[in-house]
């Protein structure tokens, strides 16, 4: 790339060098131990002499902004204290707009990019160790001899037919989904697809109805279309289909695992929100973010399964069985919106990246995906084990499990009065990181509890750091209420 400097007619060439060259470098446009082009070479790309361009590079030497290196080069030396570029504040007529994104809730952000203490039962990772890299390592080879075939061409936007085609007999195989390849669609992670259903569906104005505690980003993509997100309280049983307000145009639930207390949803409750949302004419979002994890019981049907209507959009992701970085997705739609969400989806972003996808597709039908969920079963199912022992037995004074045969999270529900804003600090300071229940509340947090994620956490990690929490809540509440009296599961 040649180095962007503008020479203005033929009188003083090295002045009109030297100042830009300045300017790019303090500005921090330039920046610090960046390559210039060898004198030579920059004087026939400006049409300078080489004495001009030398005289420059030594002048900037002298002021201490370039460094010569023998035999190597030129380099920049950016200034310890160099000023900033101003700019131009000129009213923008978006002004409004763009401090209402700027106000936006970003939820669960700073908890995905902090840095996690030494035991972290954060909710949505899994163990990178445990991905099989060989195999995906075998797959992504697969996928540049695929794309070679197809080099310079965009892809379709619905995804890959290999992809949709393996989704679709996943789902059917996993989760009992009744699906054409035509009803999927390929998106960059499950959060896309949330974005993707509220763009199609949702006019300003309009209601959601979400569950309450709940997925609160699911919230945040709603509101950011302009509608009214309504919460609908949750109880053993799952979402209280009757409080679902007239008008309705979505409805987003987690039946499999609730998110986050993580009981499932019960057959006469999803019977009943079906025909409610047929009665509205309203689209059901099933999150199916993590049920690809059972450790007890049948497995139960999923919502889309059971739809005799036409109005369930079945979510689904890869972050969480595989790795989040690879950043794909799917959505099964209801035939009714296909067209719609496939025009949204081009208008967005095209197309997602092919790579990953015929890689997926080949990881899907050679069996590798079954074969690393199959691995990871017994691997978390030893983790819930340990969670069950302690909060069954060390820690039932001050904590009860909300019973859950999916995922790989849990919640508590404290039993007593308990601070727990200072049991977090107190376990931080341990290297713990817990998390509180009442964050996923968006109003008033009807119970205080934990949300325990252990898809990042090893088994030995969870007896250590709950031993460690046994005595900080001995200290913070020596005499905690044996048998305290609480709600029901919400």
């Amino acid at each position: 790339m040649e180095l962007h400097i503008l020479i203005d007619g033929t009188r003083d060439l090295g002045g009109q060098l030297y100042r830009q060259l300045s300017e790019a470098i303090r500005s921090g446009r330039l920046a610090d131990g960046q390559q210039l082009p060898p004198s030579r070479l920059l004087a026939s790309q400006l049409g300078l002499s080489r004495k001009t361009v030398s005289d420059v590079y030594d002048r900037l030497g002298y002021e201490k902004l370039l460094v010569g290196k023998v035999g190597v080069g030129s380099f920049v030396q950016t200034p310890h204290a160099s000023p900033q570029r101003r700019h131009a504040s000129t009213p923008l007529a978006s002004a409004q707009r763009i401090a209402r994104w700027e106000a936006a809730p970003t939820p669960l952000r700073r908890a995905s990019q902090e840095t996690p203490a030494r035991y972290a039962f954060i909710g949505g990772r899994a163990t990178p160790s445990h991905f099989p890299q060989d195999e995906w390592r075998a797959c992504m080879l697969h996928a540049l001899r695929q794309g070679g075939q197809a080099r310079g061409r965009y892809g379709p936007v619905e995804g890959l037919p290999a992809l949709r085609a393996a989704i679709a007999g996943h789902a059917a195989f996993s989760r009992g989904i009744h699906c054409t390849d035509e009803q999927v669609l390929v998106t960059s992670g499950a959060q896309q697809a949330l974005h993707l259903l509220a763009q199609t569906l949702l006019e300003p104005g309009d209601t959601v109805a979400v569950e309450e505690p709940g997925y609160p980003v699911a919230r945040a993509v709603f509101a950011s279309q302009g509608a009214r997100v309504v919460g609908v309280e949750v109880d053993e049983d799952g979402l209280m289909v009757e409080q679902i307000p007239d008008g309705t145009r979505l409805i987003y639930v987690t039946p499999a695992h609730q998110f986050p207390l993580g009981m499932p949803m019960s057959m006469a409750r999803r019977h009943a929100l079906l025909e409610r949302a047929h009665q509205l004419g309203a689209i059901v979002i099933e999150d199916d973010y993590d049920s690809a994890f059972r450790y007890e019981g049948r497995p139960e049907d999923s919502l889309q399964s059971m739809d005799r209507y036409g109005v369930v959009a079945h979510v689904g992701s890869f972050s969480k069985i595989m790795v989040p970085e690879l950043r794909l997705g799917y959505v099964v739609l209801p035939l009714a919106i296909v067209a719609a969400m496939q025009t949204v989806k081009y208008l967005s972003d095209c197309h997602t990246a092919s790579l990953g996808q015929h890689a997926l597709a080949k990881f899907i039908h050679d069996g590798h995906l079954l074969r690393h969920i199959r691995r990871c079963h017994d691997i978390y199912a030893g983790r819930r084990e340990r969670l069950q022992y302690w909060f069954n037995g060390p820690l039932a004074p001050w904590f009860r499990l909300v019973p859950a045969s999916a995922g790989f999270h849990v919640a508590a529900l404290a039993q007593a009065p308990l601070d727990i804003a200072e049991l977090l600090r107190r376990a931080r300071l341990a290297d713990i990181s817990l998390y509180a229940l009442s964050s996923f509340y968006h109003g008033p947090a009807r119970h205080e509890g934990l949300f325990l994620g252990y898809g990042a956490i090893d088994r030995l990690d969870i007896d250590t750091a709950l031993a460690k929490v046994l005595a900080i809540l001995q200290d913070m509440a020596p005499l905690p209420l044996s048998g305290a009296a609480s709600d029901s599961v919400p």
